[in-house]
C-alpha cells in the first residue's frame, strides 16, 4: 500500500516536534493517556445528547500492556474511536487537534473537560518508538481501520479487524543505542511509575497486568509468579474533594505521598476558586527547612496540573521568592499551554493565580502568628530569614506586604516579638525603634553601646542574622517610627548628656585631635561618648554602612574595600580618660600607646580582627612593666 505524506508541514517539522519540543522522553505516555481520556470524554458527551447511548462508567477504562519479546508498548481505550477520515485528518495532519475541535463544538461545562488542544502530543510517541500503529473503530461504525507510520516518511491507512469501538495504539519501541537505553519503556515498574507521576488523577481507570510473587509452599527460596489486572491510578484527586470530607490526616498523607518533605506540615491551605480563572490548589507551610534550601540547587515552585494531568513539576512563576518555602500544587483547566503542553505561556491567567496564592499564603501566616504563636515561631525559626530577604530584595518593593510577618528577639521579653508588639509598648518619650547587631544574643547583651538605651528602660531588638540590618535599612521605619542602631551617632536620648559631652569635647579638643592623628586611616573621628556608662571605649558609626554590615560585605567577593565610617568614642567619666589627659600633657609616646590599645579593645568588643596581634600583645606588655 502506498504511503501518504503528512499534510501539514515538512519532514523537518515532525523531526523538530519529536526531538526538540519535549524535554523528557517519558512525557510521551502522559500525552497518549491524555488523548485516551479525551476519547472516553467524547463518549460521555455523546451520551448526553443521544438517548440511545448509555454511559456506564465501569465500562470505560484505559489499558496499558508491555511485551518485552515483541518490544511493544500498547495502549487500549474504550473511547469513541475514529473513522478512516478522522484517522487521516487527526493523525495525518500535524498539530491538528480533534479534541480542540470537539471542545469548541460542545462547550459543555459539567465537571468534565477535554484535555488535548493542539494535536502534537500523539507524535511524542516517535521519541521512543520506531513505528506507531493505531487501530481504531468509531462508535456506530461497522468498520475498523489501521493507521501506521514509522515517522518522517509518512503513513498508511488500511482496513483492520476490531470487534469493539475504541482505539488501540501499538508502539514498537526503539532498540538501545550507545547513548541511550529504551528498554525502560518495556519495564512494568517503569511504566507504572510514569503513570503515577503524570496521570495519577486521570478520571478513568488506567489498568495494567501487574506481576505478583508469592513464596512456594515448603520452600523459602522459590517463588510462584502470576499476573493480576490492577488499576494503577488514583483517579479522584484530593483537591477536587469537598473540604468537609477531608481530615488533617488526609492532607498530611497527601504531603507525604507527593514527597513534598519528610516533615509534618505546620499548616495547609485548600483553595477552590471559581472566578475569572478556575483552579484548585493545596498549599503547605512546612515545619522544617530542607537541607538544600539556601543553596543554588534548591528549586522553588508548585506542581502544576491541567485538568488533573501533571504539566510542570516545579512552576516557579506561581510563587514569589520570599514564599519559596511553600509546597503544594495547582490544578486549572483555564491555563493557556503551548503545543508541548509542558511549557506555560506567560499569560494573564497564570499571573492572576499567582497573585491570589500570594495573598492566601500571607493571610495564612498572619493567622498562624495570631492564633498559633508557637507554630508560627517554629516556622519563623526555619524560614524567617527568607522573609527578611524578601523585604530587602527588589529594592524594597515587598516590604509593606512582609513587615508584619517579621520577628526579632527582644531585650525585654527575651523571646521573638513582632514590630507591632514592640511599637505598641513604646513609652511616649521613646523617639526610635532601637536595635543592636551582633553574632549572638549573649554578645549583644555585653556591648557597651546598649547601656544608655537599657538605662532609659527602652526595649532593644537583637539582630543576629546577616540580612537583618540590610532589611531594616530598606524598611527605614514602621508605623512612622524610625529604626535606630544603638551604635549610630545620635540616639536622641538625653539633651543634658549631649550638652555635657559637647562641653568636654570642646575642653579636650586638642587631645581628641591628637588621638585622631594617631589613628589616621583607621577611624573617621575620636570624640566624647554620650552613650557609655561603665565601659571606657566603644566604636560607633556614621553613614549607612554599620560595623556588622561591613563584616558581611567583606566576606563577599569584590567587596573587600567596603568599610564603615568608624568613630572611636571615649567615656569621659571613666578613669581611663584621666590617664589619657595625663599622657597627653606629659608623655606623647604613652598617649600613642593608650590610644592604640583603646582602639584595639574597641575592635575586639565588636568582633573585628586586629590588624597586628603581635603589636597589640607587645603594647599590653608595656602597660604591665
Amino acid at each position: 500500500m502506498a504511503k501518504k505524506q503528512f499534510q501539514a508541514e515538512s519532514k523537518r517539522l515532525l523531526e523538530m516536534m519529536i526531538n526538540s519540543i519535549y524535554t523528557q522522553k517519558e512525557i510521551f505516555l502522559r500525552e497518549l493517556i491524555s488523548n485516551a481520556s479525551d476519547a472516553i470524554d467524547k463518549m460521555y458527551y455523546k451520551a448526553l445528547t443521544d438517548e440511545s447511548i448509555r454511559f456506564e462508567k465501569d465500562d470505560y477504562y484505559i489499558k496499558v500492556e508491555t511485551n518485552k519479546d515483541a518490544r511493544t508498548l500498547t495502549l487500549i481505550d474504550t473511547g469513541i474511536g475514529m473513522t478512516k477520515d478522522e484517522l487521516e485528518s487527526h493523525l495525518g495532519t500535524i498539530a491538528k487537534s480533534g479534541s480542540l475541535a470537539f471542545k469548541k463544538e460542545t462547550e459543555l461545562k459539567d465537571g468534565h473537560d477535554i484535555i488535548g488542544q493542539f494535536g502534537v502530543g500523539f507524535y511524542s510517541a516517535f521519541m521512543v518508538a520506531d513505528r506507531v500503529t493505531v487501530i481504531s473503530k468509531a462508535l456506530g461504525s461497522d468498520e475498523a481501520y489501521k493507521w501506521e507510520s514509522d515517522g518522517e516518511d509518512g503513513y498508511t491507512i488500511e482496513p483492520a479487524e476490531k470487534e469493539t469501538f475504541g482505539t488501540k495504539i501499538i508502539l514498537t519501541i526503539k532498540e538501545n543505542t550507545e547513548d541511550e537505553s529504551f528498554d525502560e519503556y518495556l519495564e512494568e515498574y517503569r511504566i507504572k511509575a510514569i503513570i503515577k507521576k503524570y496521570s495519577d488523577f486521570i478520571r478513568y481507570p488506567i489498568k495494567m497486568d501487574i506481576t505478583e510473587r508469592t513464596p512456594k509452599e515448603d520452600s523459602e527460596n522459590e517463588w510462584d509468579e502470576f499476573t493480576e489486572e490492577k488499576t494503577v491510578n488514583s483517579m479522584v484527586p484530593i483537591w477536587r474533594k469537598n473540604k468537609s470530607e477531608l481530615t488533617n490526616e488526609d492532607y498530611e498523607n497527601f504531603y507525604k505521598e507527593k514527597h513534598y518533605g519528610f516533615d509534618t506540615p505546620l499548616k495547609h491551605i485548600h483553595l477552590s476558586v471559581d472566578g475569572a480563572v478556575r483552579y484548585n490548589s493545596i498549599l503547605y507551610i512546612p515545619e522544617s527547612m530542607p537541607y538544600d534550601y539556601y543553596t543554588k540547587e534548591y528549586e522553588k515552585g508548585l506542581e502544576l496540573y491541567s485538568n488533573g494531568v501533571l504539566i510542570m513539576n516545579k512552576c516557579s512563576d506561581l510563587l514569589p521568592d520570599y514564599f519559596s518555602f511553600v509546597k503544594g500544587m495547582v490544578d486549572s483547566e483555564d491555563l493557556s499551554l503551548n503545543i508541548s503542553r509542558e511549557i506555560l505561556q506567560h499569560d494573564r491567567q497564570l499571573k492572576m493565580i499567582a497573585k491570589n496564592i500570594k495573598s492566601k499564603i500571607k493571610s495564612q501566616l498572619q493567622s498562624l502568628l495570631k492564633e498559633e504563636r508557637e507554630k508560627y515561631e517554629q516556622f519563623y525559626n526555619s524560614f524567617g530569614r527568607q522573609l527578611k530577604y524578601g523585604v530587602y530584595s527588589d529594592f524594597g518593593s515587598n516590604k509593606e506586604l512582609l513587615q508584619d510577618l517579621l520577628m526579632f528577639y527582644s531585650s525585654k521579653e527575651k523571646k521573638l516579638v513582632t514590630l507591632d508588639e514592640y511599637v505598641s509598648r513604646m513609652p511616649e518619650d521613646q523617639p526610635y525603634i532601637y536595635y543592636a547587631s551582633g553574632e549572638s544574643h549573649d554578645r549583644i547583651e555585653k556591648l557597651p553601646q546598649i547601656e544608655v538605651v537599657t538605662d532609659k528602660g527602652y526595649e532593644i531588638l537583637y539582630f543576629t542574622d546577616d540580612v537583618d540590618e540590610f532589611a531594616i535599612k530598606m524598611l527605614t521605619n514602621y508605623q512612622e517610627k524610625e529604626f535606630k542602631s544603638v551604635s549610630s551617632g545620635d540616639l536622641g536620648i538625653s539633651e543634658d548628656e549631649q550638652e555635657q559631652a559637647e562641653a568636654k569635647a570642646e575642653d579636650n579638643k586638642e587631645l581628641f585631635d591628637k588621638m585622631q592623628t594617631i589613628l589616621a586611616g583607621k577611624v573617621k573621628n575620636v570624640k566624647v561618648s554620650k552613650r557609655l556608662k561603665t565601659h571606657p571605649v566603644c566604636l560607633s558609626t556614621e553613614g549607612e554602612v554599620s560595623i556588622e554590615m561591613e563584616k558581611i560585605l567583606k566576606a563577599m567577593p569584590d567587596n573587600q574595600n567596603i568599610k564603615a565610617d568608624k568613630v572611636l568614642e571615649i567615656n569621659a567619666n571613666h578613669e581611663v580618660f584621666t590617664s589619657l589627659k595625663k599622657a597627653f600633657e606629659q608623655d606623647e609616646e604613652k598617649l600613642s600607646l593608650y590610644t592604640n590599645l583603646l582602639y584595639n579593645q574597641a575592635l575586639l568588643i565588636e568582633g573585628l580582627p586586629i590588624s597586628d596581634p603581635v603589636e597589640f600583645t607587645n603594647d599590653m606588655c608595656k602597660i604591665m612593666v
